[in-house]
């Protein structure tokens, strides 16, 4: 099990900070808060993330709950304290989108009659103040998408600064620049050949960032003079911020000792510095490392969505290479599999329209959050979700944009020292050393056992489903000689969800060491509360291994087993009868259609 290293220095914020209970009024407008932008899962449950999701990227203390905006603006939707604030910032979302019906539409009665509609809705949508800027600015976009039928309004001027780009990185004087070396290039002189490598790869990673952090360069046309020496001052750029020495070590850049390969999401923001990115990422490639690519869904402005990589051929020669995962909603097992694959660059889409909305984006993208090493963004606009906010997440971030004074402006972030990450190496071990038991058993001759039964399945009540569970196994074991009977229960650790338990546990029940596979029956659950000397409270009246969800994944697993070791038995509930439970809840030990009924 690998924890987070404590930080240095949390950050010094003073979030605003909602204690339910102290006002119904403030309550019911802190509910609102989330109905009214779509981020409330049980209002909005085929968009809005769980809360079981949202701790897969963010840490939350105890009753708190996740907001996707600053703490400054939430502050000032949730006292009303700050409409000078919220106004400016609604009114750039409605200026940028009559700037676009500005330069789109040409006919005069269309150009007003779009005008008027999104003014409508303004107004409609920022009277009460309760909406988050970006969201607004996604429902007035998608209005204009709607009603236009325009596919992507910046389709073109993406393409021609992703050309301009690519030209760029193809003249003989970037690489000429590129190559160039003087003494003061090395802060020390190399005394062997790691070293020299190092220091090389350092300094062409710092260069490729100066570049890439160059708007200005493919926004508008270069004049053809632009040369060496140009490309020489670009790579000049001063490095800002606390994250470039950080982002170094990271990446094992400028020391001697071979770095740890990592897997890196990395999230995409505009055109034109996207290509420069691409050719950052094969840098990273080149060294080892895995990097997922994350884009966004749909249209929003000059930002590189996931269509431009299948339309735009410069995009679409840049990750020719790579694989594009399409399931939004890819389990933990295929995922671990993806990952696990011989393809170095992965690129999928967030799920969303917006710079960066952790409550809406797809169950791949979260579950990817998790699974990596630490996540690279890109940007002001998604730097602002990041660091604007008190929240602390379950990876280290790098947040990488362009300074105002022309810097290259890099900001680190911590993961909360609290986080407790299982990688998929971590559960392998446990899983492996649960085998090598089992195989330590059946040479003493004894029965191996694996006990498969609720744990989660009834929400709010795995203490006492685990209390049953190894109730009824302590009873087994005094019945029956030589025997090494599995109770998973005595196995689960805090920070374990449904996601990591079936991983690991699919490796065990594999491994083809297993003698009696037993299903928990009502039966069981009977004797347990008799040994408790109780009455069986109504909630697990008729209850077995058919109600779990993670017990009918089981069953299918055991049948397959079975074919391959028929010597298996299989004891308790009929296999046709696991038909109820079929997926979890994302994060949750529980079957995902209880979710809204308990």
């Amino acid at each position: 099990m690998a924890r987070a290293r404590a930080p240095k220095q949390m950050p010094k914020t003073t979030p605003y900070l909602y204690e339910p209970g102290q006002s119904p009024q403030k309550d019911a407008w802190f509910t609102s808060f989330y109905i009214e932008n779509h981020l409330d899962y049980f209002s909005n449950p085929e968009i809005a993330a769980t809360d079981e999701q949202v701790r897969f990227m963010v840490y939350t203390e105890a009753n708190e709950r996740y907001y996707p905006c600053s703490d400054k603006m939430f502050d000032a939707i949730m006292n009303r304290n700050n409409s000078a604030h919220i106004q400016k910032e609604y009114n750039k979302a409605l200026q940028r989108l009559l700037t676009l019906i500005e330069r789109q539409i040409e006919d005069p009665w269309e150009k007003t009659y779009l005008e008027s509609l999104v003014i409508n809705k303004y107004q409609h949508e920022t009277r009460d103040e309760i909406m988050i800027p970006s969201r607004l600015e996604k429902r007035l976009m998608r209005m204009y998408l709607n009603r236009t039928h325009i596919d992507d309004p910046y389709m073109v001027e993406k393409a021609e600064r992703n050309c301009r780009a690519h030209a760029l990185l193809d003249t003989p004087a970037f690489h000429q620049a590129l190559n160039h070396v003087d003494m003061a290039s090395l802060n020390n002189p190399p005394k062997t050949l790691d070293d020299i490598k190092s220091q090389i790869a350092a300094l062409e990673f710092q260069r490729m960032l100066c570049l890439a952090n160059s708007p200005e360069l493919w926004e508008k046309a270069l004049p053809k003079e632009f040369g060496v020496a140009d490309f020489l001052t670009c790579f000049g750029k001063k490095m800002t911020g606390d994250g470039i020495k950080p982002l170094l070590e990271f990446l094992g850049f400028g020391r001697q000792r071979t770095p740890k390969r990592r897997k890196i999401l990395w999230l995409a923001d505009e055109a034109g510095e996207v290509v420069v990115d691409l050719a950052i990422i094969r840098l990273l490639v080149a060294h080892g490392n895995k990097v997922i690519v994350a884009f966004k869904k749909g249209p929003l402005y000059t930002k590189t969505n996931i269509l431009d990589i299948f339309n735009d051929p410069v995009l679409r020669n840049g990750m020719e290479h790579a694989v594009i995962i399409e399931d939004p909603r890819l389990n933990k097992n295929d995922l671990v599999r993806t990952l696990r694959g011989d393809v170095p660059v992965l690129a999928l889409s967030d799920g969303t329209n917006e710079n960066l909305n952790l409550l809406l984006v797809s169950t791949t993208f979260a579950r990817i959050f998790k699974e990596v090493d630490s996540v690279i963004s890109r940007g002001e606009d998604q730097r602002r979700r990041f660091f604007d906010t008190h929240f602390h997440f379950t990876q280290d971030i790098f947040s990488i944009a362009p300074g105002a004074d022309g810097s290259v402006s890099i900001l680190f972030k911590l993961r909360h020292p609290a986080v407790i990450k299982f990688s998929h190496h971590d559960l392998e071990r446990k899983a492996n050393a649960i085998i090598d038991q089992m195989k330590t058993a059946k040479n003493k001759g004894m029965t191996v056992i694996f006990y498969s039964g609720i744990i989660g399945s009834l929400p709010g009540k795995i203490k006492m489903a685990k209390h049953i569970m190894s109730l009824f196994v302590d009873h087994l074991k005094k019945q029956s000689a030589m025997t090494f009977i599995i109770n998973p229960s005595d196995y689960y650790e805090p920070g374990m969800d449904a996601d990591d338990l079936m991983y690991m546990w699919e490796i065990v029940q594999r491994s083809g060491q297993i003698d009696i596979w037993r299903f928990q029956t009502y039966d069981d659950i009977v004797t347990a509360f008799e040994l408790m000397k109780q009455k069986i409270p109504p909630e697990w009246v008729g209850k077995d291994a058919t109600y779990s969800t993670g017990c009918t994944k089981e069953m299918a697993i055991a049948v397959d087993v079975q074919q391959r070791h028929p010597e298996m038995q299989l004891i308790g509930p009929a296999k046709e009868r696991f038909m109820r439970r079929k997926e979890y809840g994302v994060g949750k030990m529980y079957d995902q259609r209880l979710g809204l009924v308990c």
